[in-house]
């Protein structure tokens, strides 16, 4: 069992410690128990996994999603012996991403789910490791304010993101063309479908679309990815993070996936950041920057990676992309409709209620029926998630009627 060590090293709280991003971070925390000790680990479902977590890491604070879920874990808990305080629901995520034994918060809970116990964080002035990129796809500037005002450190784990931090200059939150930079180049690998015929993708399964070549994540970010719409939600993070607009970013696919993305300056260098497609790499970065740490991935070896391929986007073939470029130009709450539509799409996919090329048609619908309005604060964003969750839902049940259900 890891013990929480001295003051002297730095408290982390994992929200989401379950899912592939968060047992990636408690990896490479097991390797620096002198530097890093856990606060707090939550979870939505996954009790048993947590169990063994909460064994080995020794949190004082365990998160499940419901209050019958932490009931059941409790119980486990005492049964074992462990001192632990177990908490549930936002309240619950919010009171230990903002406690003051927690300086490193690691955003890593799917989906909308993220976005408050985030906020808190920023609130609190902690560093955020986000790798939950709706929260700021969903709330933009009030965000971006909140992380401000608060003197919050802002680091990005996504891969594409954590390389372009890693190759921009300082100051670039005061705007790329005064710091040099002419343009982002996100790269994405174009997931399973990058060369399957359009007219099949009709029949793709959750388990097709769940295969990626390269990297293992979640169900959710993996058909993300094999839409694209990863990729689109990024180009609106990258805004927010980089201080720019989606006219300075270009996507470019790069099956390998070894270059995660690049920077280019006006005097004509293009900076990049390569390495093995391991999540260890950019969560390390993070957790010890400005400092580097052992990951425990493995020295990416050129020679065996031997060539580089680059090809643009087919936005016919990825719809979803040209959707999420489309919200970001359109302002407002419309990245916010994107987002809660996305979800509510994929979600349905998985269930067998909708077909994979129906995920983009719900998105369109849902901007379509619902006008963009200035975003005031963080209730009127949640209350466009719940409106447009509504509407995709029912444009969902429409189509699922039409079809039946496809399991």
């Amino acid at each position: 069992m890891m013990q929480a060590n001295t003051r002297q090293s730095i408290g982390v709280t994992i929200l989401g410690s379950t899912g592939t991003i968060g047992n990636n971070t408690l990896d490479v925390i097991s390797r620096h128990p002198d530097q890093y000790h856990i606060v707090a680990l939550t979870a939505k479902s996954q009790i048993d996994r947590l169990l063994e977590q909460c064994k080995k890491f020794n949190p004082e604070f365990a998160v499940l999603a419901s209050v019958d879920a932490a009931e059941k874990f409790e119980k486990k808990v005492k049964a074992i012996g462990l001192p632990i305080t177990v908490l549930s629901g936002n309240e619950g995520l919010e009171q230990v991403a903002g406690h003051d034994h927690t300086q490193y918060v690691m955003a890593a809970i799917v989906g909308a789910a993220g976005l408050r116990p985030t906020l808190a964080a920023a609130r609190r002035g902690k560093r955020i490791l986000l790798a939950n990129k709706e929260a700021l796809v969903m709330s933009g500037k009030i965000f971006m304010d909140v992380v401000k005002n608060n003197g919050a450190e802002l680091l990005p784990i996504d891969s594409e993101h954590n390389a372009v931090f890693q190759c921009m200059p300082l100051g670039f939150s005061d705007g790329l063309s005064n710091v040099g930079v002419r343009r982002i180049l996100l790269t994405a690998s174009g997931g399973p479908f990058r060369e399957t015929p359009i007219d099949q993708l009709n029949d793709v399964t959750p388990e097709q679309a769940c295969a990626h070549p390269n990297w293992v994540m979640g169900k959710k970010i993996s058909i993300d990815s094999a839409t694209m719409m990863n990729k689109g939600l990024e180009v609106i993070e990258a805004c927010w993070l980089f201080n720019t607009d989606a006219d300075h970013i270009q996507i470019v696919l790069h099956p390998q996936s070894v270059i995660h993305s690049m920077v280019e300056y006006a005097d004509g260098s293009v900076l990049a950041q390569l390495g093995n497609p391991d999540m260890r790499t950019p969560i390390a970065h993070a957790l010890a920057w400005p400092g580097r740490i052992e990951s425990g991935v493995t020295s990416l070896d050129m020679f065996e990676v031997a060539r580089l391929d680059f090809e643009a986007p087919d936005f016919q073939r990825f719809p979803c992309l040209r959707l999420a470029i489309d919200a970001m130009k359109m302002g407002g709450t419309s990245p916010t409709v994107l987002n809660a539509a996305n979800e509510v799409a994929v979600q349905a996919f998985i269930d067998g209620n909708l077909r994979f090329i129906d995920i983009a048609n719900v998105i369109e619908f849902a901007l379509s029926e619902i006008s963009p309005q200035q975003v005031k604060d963080l209730k009127m964003i949640l209350d466009t998630d719940e409106l447009a969750r509504d509407v995709s839902n029912a444009f969902v049940k429409q189509k699922a009627a039409k079809i039946g259900n496809l399991n």
